[in-house]
């Protein structure tokens, strides 16, 4: 039977540090089959809002569930299983190479019967990845792209139902954050659940199934993205004049540059409605 329901849900969610309020009454579900992009300006609690969905961070109040279950309910080995994270930044202090970064992957797996396909996923997760050039180097003498694509093949090869990758392509050149999208796009047509936070808003447009636009730790829009990246509403989030230009059917979100933009930096762009403040 096809599940119907949200995979992963929040339900609530508030994340304060010393009082200071990061996210206040945050509900998102993510469905299998869907890639979801978390977008919003510098501090608006993106990083948060996914650390907290990968069980990584616990809420100050609400709660999140995985597959109907509490993630707190989730021993670490089984949590790994089913869902799968790529961070901003890696914390390999060590000379491990390349191939066996993305090995790392499959510990989740192992004494069970899929360790018997861990050569075969390492290979493809490389491949989908474009790391095979460089399986033997080093994995701290690779560029910030090279090693992002490692951290991303990393991800593949630990084959959850869930995905999430916090700014994964912000290294990368053209051709490889088109290509890692693509893959991502790919896992959620197959059936996995895809949270992707992103900052480049064509990227976001260009492959999202779903936008959850944030702003000052609340969610302000949550749609396909035609419904949420409008010039209006980018432009009062962003506090920046922002174009949204339909391009043969694709969007493309421009930041307006003029004289009187730049006549006015730094001075205080108020929101025509301002966001509310827990």
């Amino acid at each position: 039977m096809s599940r119907t329901g949200p995979l992963l849900s929040a339900r609530g969610v508030g994340v304060r540090y010393d009082d200071n309020p990061i996210l206040s009454d945050v509900d998102v579900d993510i469905r299998g089959g869907e890639l979801v992009v978390l977008v919003g300006p510098n501090g608006a609690g993106k990083s948060t809002l996914l650390g907290v969905l990968a069980g990584d961070i616990e809420p100050t109040v609400g709660g999140v569930s995985l597959d109907d279950k509490p993630l707190p309910a989730y021993a670490a080995r089984e949590l790994a299983r089913q869902r799968g994270v790529q961070l901003q930044k890696q914390g390999l202090a060590f000379g491990f190479r390349v191939r066996e970064v993305v090995q790392m992957g499959r510990s989740p797996w192992h004494r069970t019967a899929r360790e018997d396909d861990d050569e075969r996923v390492v290979s493809e997760s490389m491949q989908r990845a474009d790391v095979v050039e460089f399986a033997a180097r080093l994995y701290p003498t690779l560029s910030g792209g090279e090693q992002a694509r490692t951290s991303f093949a990393r991800l593949l090869a630990q084959e959850t139902p869930v995905l999430m990758l916090d700014e994964p392509t912000a290294a990368l050149d053209i051709r490889h954050q088109e290509s890692l999208l693509a893959v991502a796009r790919s896992a959620a047509q197959a059936g996995a659940a895809v949270v992707v936070v992103l900052h480049d808003l064509s990227l976001a447009a260009a492959y999202a199934d779903r936008i959850v636009m944030l702003a000052h730790g609340r969610v302000c829009a949550n749609g396909v993205p035609r419904d949420v990246l409008t010039s209006e509403l980018l432009t009062e989030v962003y506090e920046h004049p922002v174009e949204v230009i339909d391009h043969a059917g694709a969007l493309l979100v421009v930041p307006v540059r003029t004289r009187a933009v730049e006549s006015h930096a730094g001075e205080e762009v108020r929101c025509a409605t301002p966001w509310p403040h827990a």
